[in-house]
């Protein structure tokens, strides 16, 4: 007899003494770390119900023609013994496909009394009942049924339990992802950041190359810089800065949680960098000292990303938390240096694009709702949040880039210290004022004093036109420019340089986009020469720009010398985009047919304003036209949409009719008056004389 978990089951004497073979040739198999191999035999004290294939339940029963054989997994009042086949049969259909499968193992269901189950008292007579349960192959519990215990087994493999009291496992073995040359290696449940402590999600490789670019400019204007990861995870991020970066960077890659250190260890000596602990932990193997230098090394930290930021200075901070990143921003510009960039990923999402409204206002303290340019509103919405959080530490910002996507909102700041930067910075926040019924928007003027009626701001007159009240205020939000164009362009040289493929179509959509053009109109060079770019109110080392116009940012009389040249050629600076943008759908006319996206941009842009296409939605047009020129050149450039009755071609409306009036009956209308396409004359069919509804709204 061999003892199971709560059963002694006969087995017969043949697998007996296989068994004492195998431990006698191998009997170092259990001293080595209680491991057993996955790919071996499973545990041997598993219960009788855990089985690999069905032949090996049937060898339970020693299913015999000539006798009759009780199943293994039942008791005698609940099946009586028979003959083979019809046991064959039960076991097939009962307990094998109910099974619950892990690595090749089937843990059948099972009648047996293993679990305790109350007793019905029926008069005098007590009735005890046998309840079916399938028997946890990791921890030996009894689950009762079929989808707990799968969500039983999934809860175990996802926290990485596979040690029991009874049987060890070896723990599976981490996958090993590579992207951009960086091989890391993450748990079986990396997708899921509730349940892992090595998250890594890899539709956010976008994100981490944006972000390595804006590295590798920044080092291109200083040697070495200091960078933070602040939530390291894996550490994918710092460990793509250092192997690409190399001796211009110092990387330290931060978490609080013990087992994310562990990965990132091991993910840097995986790809073959050291590591350099806290003076507290000490050096260990693979680590180097405080008097060691080592290009290819790296620091690792474990404690709260706000301890590590007021200890310490940096000149590269990221924070990439889970959710929103409010909590950390008082931390990462206390003790940022001059110059330095802070980028920040934000992931709440549903209260950003204002699904959560009151989330929104209880984190960013804004006010928002749903508008066609949600996307650009979030955006706005979190460099409001890292203004004001500068300006309490008497820094100034500048916006290098803002990217909405649909997983996160990534903003790209370069900090100005000074009381008089954190002042005109703090003056670019300001409310919008956005009307409900057309979607016009504006911003609220400067100022103090308070107006007897803000729908004046609004270029619509929809407050005079519909009864009640039309627009809200939103905000408050940041009313500056959101890129800069100097600085996305040699983030495009980076991308090139290293190959980053997925990062230079965005680029260059934002280059257009901050410059307010349509991609036709781009070219790698800007109007001016490259060592004339402007950021943050100072000019930036170029390719081109000798090494006498360069002076370290840190010293003050260098910075002065830069303030200087940049206002003397601060005219050669291009004007600021045009805030937020038109969807063509949504400002598209019933009946019409409007024209394709890139002929509507020249249209636009021969009527005399600046256009462009934008990232945040693709059916989107960043103008300074306001709404209704917008609306008046869809509408010229649009064409009747063919119904029953009416001519081929598009209809011309008589020239005294305008758009949104109603046009005139059938018979009022000459023959002279309705022009077709092949210059003849005809009637207008009646049913073609409906007014078309100038938006959605009107209709």
């Amino acid at each position: 007899k061999v003892k199971s978990n709560n059963l002694d089951a006969k087995i017969p004497e043949s697998e007996l003494e296989t068994e004492e073979k195998g431990t006698e040739e191998e009997p170092t198999r259990e001293s080595d770390g209680n491991i057993l191999d996955v790919s071996s035999d499973y545990p041997r004290d598993k219960h009788i119900s855990i089985q690999r294939h069905l032949a090996d339940l049937e060898k339970l029963a020693d299913m015999r023609e000539d006798k009759k054989k009780p199943c293994p997994l039942c008791p005698e009042e609940k099946f009586r013994a028979c003959y083979s086949h019809k046991l064959h049969r039960h076991l097939q259909n009962l307990h094998w496909k109910v099974s619950v499968e892990f690595r090749g193992y089937r843990m059948c269901i099972c009648h047996l009394p293993c679990r305790p189950v109350k007793p019905n008292f029926v008069g005098d007579q007590t009735l005890s009942k046998m309840g079916a349960h399938y028997h946890c192959i990791i921890c030996s519990a009894t689950i009762t049924r079929r989808t707990d215990m799968i969500g039983h087994i999934n809860r175990h493999v996802n926290k990485g339990e596979t040690e029991s009291r009874f049987i060890t496992v070896r723990a599976p073995t981490n996958e090993v992802i590579k992207e951009s040359a960086t091989d890391v290696q993450v748990l079986p449940n990396h997708s899921t950041p509730q349940k892992t402590d090595s998250y890594f999600n890899p539709k956010m490789k976008l994100n981490r190359q944006l972000i390595f670019c804006a590295l590798a400019v920044l080092a291109e204007e200083r040697k070495p810089i200091e960078c933070l990861d602040a939530f390291g995870a894996t550490g994918i991020m710092g460990l793509q800065w250092a192997k690409h970066l190399r001796s211009s960077v110092k990387v330290t890659i931060n978490d609080c949680n013990e087992n994310s250190v562990k990965i990132i260890k091991e993910n840097c000596h995986l790809n073959k960098m050291k590591v350099k602990l806290n003076t507290k932990e000490g050096a260990s193997d693979g680590t180097v000292g405080d008097g060691e230098e080592n290009t290819d090394t790296i620091e690792v930290t474990e404690m709260d990303a706000n301890v590590i930021m007021h200890l310490r200075s940096f000149d590269f901070i990221h924070l990439d938390p889970f959710g929103t990143s409010v909590n950390y921003l008082d931390s990462a510009f206390r003790n940022v240096r001059n110059l330095g960039i802070v980028s920040l990923t934000s992931t709440d999402i549903s209260s950003l694009y204002a699904k959560a409204q009151h989330v929104a206002l209880r984190h960013y303290g804004c006010n928002i709702v749903r508008t066609e340019y949600y996307k650009e509103l979030a955006a706005r919405i979190v460099i409001a949040a890292v203004t004001r959080a500068a300006a309490r530490c008497n820094k100034g910002i500048e916006v290098l880039l803002a990217v909405s996507l649909e997983h996160f909102v990534l903003v790209v700041v370069r900090v100005l210290r000074g009381p008089s930067t954190a002042d005109s910075s703090a003056k670019k926040i300001r409310y919008l004022i956005h009307c409900q019924w057309c979607e016009e928007r504006i911003f609220q003027k400067e100022g103090n004093m308070v107006e007897e009626n803000p729908y004046q701001q609004l270029p619509c007159d929809c407050h005079g036109s519909m009864p009640g009240r039309t627009a809200v205020v939103l905000g408050p939000l940041w009313s500056g420019s959101l890129f800069n164009t100097g600085f996305l362009r040699r983030m495009l040289l980076e991308a090139v340089q290293y190959g980053l493929d997925e990062a230079q179509p965005l680029l260059k959509t934002l280059i257009c986009e901050a410059e307010c053009t349509t991609l036709k109109q781009f070219s790698t060079h800007g109007p001016g020469d490259e060592n004339k770019q402007e950021e943050c109110g100072v000019f930036i080392k170029t390719s081109n720009t000798s090494a006498e116009s360069y002076v370290v940012p840190g010293k003050r009389k260098g910075e002065e010398v830069i303030r200087g040249a940049a206002k003397r050629q601060r005219a050669e600076h291009s004007a600021e985009h045009p805030a937020f943008y038109y969807n063509v759908h949504r400002h598209s006319i019933r009946g019409m047919n409007m024209p394709k996206l890139n002929k509507f941009l020249n249209y636009l842009s021969e009527a005399g304003y600046r256009v462009s296409r934008t990232h945040f939605d693709p059916m989107g047009v960043r103008t300074n036209a306001p709404l209704v020129q917008f609306k008046t050149v869809l509408m010229k450039y649009s064409t009747p949409t063919y119904t029953v009755g009416q001519a081929e071609g598009p209809v011309h409306l008589p020239g005294d009719v305008q758009v949104g009036e109603e046009v005139p009956a059938a018979a009022d209308i000459k023959e002279e008056d309705a022009e077709f396409p092949d210059g003849k004359s005809g009637v207008v069919d009646a049913v073609s004389t409906q007014p078309y509804p100038t938006d959605h709204a009107a209709d």
